[in-house]
């Protein structure tokens, strides 16, 4: 099992990279930030931009890896995208994990002016979105024209370091956007979907693999060629309420055929409220343990 951490931009860099240094010493296996222009009700607070984010979190750190959970189409053009990709590859030495994912409503989607697409419309966009990016991340030169993007002869030199291009960690949860992890995905990841408790919420786990299962069936693609992904906090409960309750919820995910787990550094109070000395028990007590 590998174990993941999310540090959300919402730092001044003077205090975040103290925490990606640590994420990286103490052994976590990927480190993670979201990819918002604001998130819920954290809008109003400090926020900061992602790729740039995770630019510098690369020059502060040796071997973790690094993602977005996740990137969406709500602001994100793959054309200029594909740019930044390609940067924080190259600074991160081929470390970079790119999370995808359709983009919900809320302030992503609000503050550019555009309206505000139904899911289906949304799941049509990330298709395209995740197959142009898809292309120009492969390719040098790639002239597009579809429904919702269009580029002309996009460049990618000199690619990324990761060949043939950066992993794509796709988030799904519908038959649609499954199907696009069978055809485009080194990764899934998953919330689950909304429960009343732990257990209801495990319980949609376990349907959602399920489906996942049967997709990748379908589509001729072999299960073992793709990393699983669970993001343990979407529970009602934090991961890192207590060492033993996360140590509880990673062997779960182990039992459901995860390969990999993502937690959240505890924040003072609202989301992921929570005290960073459990955390640091666990990376220090438990960690190796739990990875092995």
């Amino acid at each position: 099992m590998r174990i993941g951490i999310v540090i959300l931009p919402d730092q001044r860099w003077a205090e975040s990279q103290r925490r990606w240094r640590q994420a990286d010493e103490w052994g976590f296996d990927h480190a993670w930030t979201y990819d918002h222009l604001g998130w819920r009700d954290l809008v109003d607070g400090p926020w900061f931009d992602s790729m740039t984010t995770l630019t510098a979190a690369a020059t502060v750190t040796s071997r973790i890896r690094l993602g977005t959970l996740v990137a969406s189409p709500n602001f994100r053009h793959p054309a200029a995208f594909a740019r930044q990709i390609t940067t924080v590859d190259d600074v991160s030495g081929g470390r970079l994990l790119l999370g995808l994912g359709a983009g919900g409503i809320g302030f992503d989607s609000a503050v550019l002016g555009g309206e505000t697409l139904p899911p289906r419309q949304r799941v049509d966009r990330f298709a395209e979105f995740t197959e142009l990016l898809d292309l120009i991340l492969r390719e040098d030169g790639t002239t597009w024209r579809g429904d919702w993007f269009a580029a002309v002869d996009a460049r990618n030199n000199p690619g990324c370091v990761q060949q043939p291009r950066v992993p794509f960690v796709v988030a799904a949860n519908g038959p649609r956007s499954m199907r696009l992890v069978a055809r485009f995905g080194q990764g899934w990841v998953t919330t689950g979907t909304d429960a009343d408790d732990v257990e209801g919420w495990w319980g949609t786990v376990s349907a959602l693999s399920a489906r996942l299962d049967r997709t990748l069936d379908e589509a001729g693609r072999d299960p073992a060629t793709l990393d699983r992904y669970l993001s343990l906090d979407a529970a009602p409960v934090f991961s890192l309420s207590s060492a033993q309750f996360f140590a509880d919820q990673v062997g779960r995910a182990a039992d459901l055929g995860f390969t990999d787990v993502v937690t959240h550094w505890p924040r003072a109070s609202s989301w992921y409220a929570g005290d960073e000395a459990v955390l640091a028990d666990v990376a220090t007590r438990l960690l190796p343990e739990l990875r092995g």
